[in-house]
């Protein structure tokens, strides 16, 4: 598969998977708060014998405390008043609305990015003149002449383009220099 046939069917799929998404999403959004959106957290630290419990239950702002969300009550009838003076509750709202939204805002960012990078790899060959990625490692001298030719092309780079480029050709010469490293070590060690 080239490149071109990969670009095609990830622009073709992206904007399919995004509108599914969004279609998804569309039915939760316009129902009203639903159960999951509120809730009401009691903590229960330690209790004589008893080890300490986090309650969660979906009940009213109202009917947030200790005896309307912690079931089954873990103390006998006597000691349920003390039990629940220690306890913490705290009602908890959000919403779920924009948690979505904010979740299609970020998929489509990230979209558009993937769809940007597809565009600019399409693009490439068309403005760059073929070369050849992969040289031969020969000694420090090309490795020499390389780093002239480049920082003579540095100082001319007065476009964008020519800055990318000038960016690009830094990094291949440093992973040159690695593999050169890798490969001198690894002679070393056999």
């Amino acid at each position: 598969m080239s490149m071109c046939d990969l670009a095609r069917s990830l622009g073709f799929l992206l904007p399919l998977l995004l509108a599914c998404v969004l279609c998804g999403f569309t039915p939760l959004a316009h129902a009203s708060k639903s159960f999951e959106d509120v809730r009401c957290k009691c903590i229960c630290p330690p209790y004589r014998d008893i080890s300490g419990h986090i309650y969660n239950k979906n009940v009213s702002q109202k009917d947030c405390n200790c005896l309307h969300v912690v079931e089954p009550m873990p103390v006998p009838g006597h000691d349920v008043e003390a039990y629940c003076l220690l306890c913490e509750c705290k009602y908890e709202e959000r919403s779920s609305t924009t948690i979505k939204v904010t979740i299609i805002i970020y998929l489509s960012v990230v979209g558009s990015l993937l769809l940007y990078m597809m565009f600019l790899l399409l693009v490439d060959p068309l403005i760059r003149k073929h070369e050849s990625y992969t040289q031969p490692l020969r000694n420090e001298e090309d490795s020499e002449d390389a780093r002239s030719s480049a920082s003579a092309r540095l100082g001319r780079a007065n476009s964008v383009l020519e800055r990318v480029e000038g960016a690009q050709q830094r990094w291949k010469r440093q992973v040159q220099e690695q593999r050169k490293t890798v490969f001198d070590r690894h002679k070393m060690l056999s």
